[in-house]
């Protein structure tokens, strides 16, 4: 790889990005203040009518947030969780049975019509409706019978950042409430704090890595494996880098065939039971002859890096995921500005998409 030079993430001081990123602390400790009485309203509904399972639907940024749900209800609650296909009901007509159920749905404008169809129909089979939503006015927050405002105000940057934290949080917060966690629901008052530190990881040693990348791994696994979709997701709308995720479970496999000496490999993991699985794929890359940049408060990831870049230590392990995707944007903005692009205007996207 040639690396180009790198500049610092203070060299664009007026970023979209990185100024609504520093919100994300503040952001989520209003979403936690704010969504006591509705987590009371829900949590009493779902203990009044069990679900018999969950399903999530989402586009984007906001469908990495509903796998970590998904990876969260199951570990936690036991709760099989599935996403669903929107365009099962838009454009195959399926009739989905998702009565007995919780949907719950994830957007940042509440305004995407195929999320909307869904959850009618969900409505329409009698399942627990539930959204996580930036804008409490927004279609989505009108339909659906629960809602968990993110509180992240307005978001202009076309990459989400705090509005992505915050449904990170809300989903651990429903988590902590629904399982009578008290020791999850101390630790999320804990998470502004952890979220300012975050944003303060210098990556700045991983930056020439990815530079002059022509493609890119990110690498995590469980509650980490969503993480690992949003940076990929990231790095390839803002910095224009081909970037793909996979679990360490999985990149083993067919992935390993596109590795060559210097292939980039990005991994975030938590310091929970699945440190030793990722731990092990990292070394596996690294005997294949990747580079791997390894951001985690755990020392045997750290300790498995070419380039550790370390991140504050959470007192929960869930909380370990989200501290990796606050910290992570000052690395995809590195990255962008390295590679000569402005990450607050990627090229062909818009903010709000309305798919059908």
């Amino acid at each position: 790889m040639n690396a180009k030079p790198t500049r610092s993430r203070d060299a664009s001081p007026s970023s979209l990005l990185l100024a609504e990123a520093a919100q994300a602390p503040d952001v989520v400790a209003r979403l936690l203040d704010a969504n006591r009485k509705p987590l009371e309203r829900l949590v009493a509904e779902l203990e009044r009518r069990p679900p018999a399972f969950a399903a999530t639907v989402a586009r984007g940024s906001s469908d990495n947030a509903a796998d970590f749900a998904r990876y969260c209800l199951e570990s936690a609650l036991g709760l099989v969780t599935a996403s669903v296909a929107p365009s099962t009901v838009t454009r195959y007509g399926a009739d989905l049975r998702l009565e007995n159920g919780l949907l719950l749905a994830i957007s940042q404008s509440g305004e995407s019509p195929d999320l909307l169809a869904v959850v009618e129909q969900a409505r329409r089979r009698g399942a627990i409706t539930v959204a996580i939503v930036n804008r409490e006015d927004s279609p989505l927050a009108a339909l659906c019978a629960h809602c968990l405002p993110m509180q992240a105000g307005a978001e202009r940057s076309t990459g989400a950042t705090k509005s992505f934290i915050a449904s990170l949080a809300a989903i651990l917060a429903l988590v902590a409430a629904w399982g009578r966690d008290a020791e999850l629901g101390r630790a999320l008052h804990l998470l502004p704090d952890l979220l300012r530190q975050a944003h303060d990881v210098d990556g700045s040693p991983a930056v020439p890595l990815f530079a002059g990348a022509r493609s890119a791994f990110v690498l995590g696994r469980g509650r980490s494996y969503p993480i690992a979709r949003e940076i990929a997701l990231k790095l390839k709308e803002l910095a224009v880098l081909h970037a793909e995720a996979f679990s360490a479970a999985e990149v083993m496999h067919g992935p390993l065939a596109l590795l060559s000496p210097g292939f980039p490999v990005l991994a975030v993991g938590a310091a929970d039971a699945t440190e030793e699985g990722l731990r092990d794929a990292m070394l596996a890359l690294r005997g294949h002859g990747a580079i791997v940049a390894g951001a985690s408060a755990s020392p045997l990831l750290l300790q498995a890096a070419d380039i550790p870049v370390a991140l504050p230590a959470a007192p929960h392990p869930a909380l370990d995921p989200i501290v990796a995707a606050q910290a992570a944007y000052g690395l995809v903005h590195a990255v962008a500005l390295a590679r000569g692009h402005d990450p607050d205007a990627p090229r062909h996207i818009t903010k709000v998409t309305k798919t059908l």
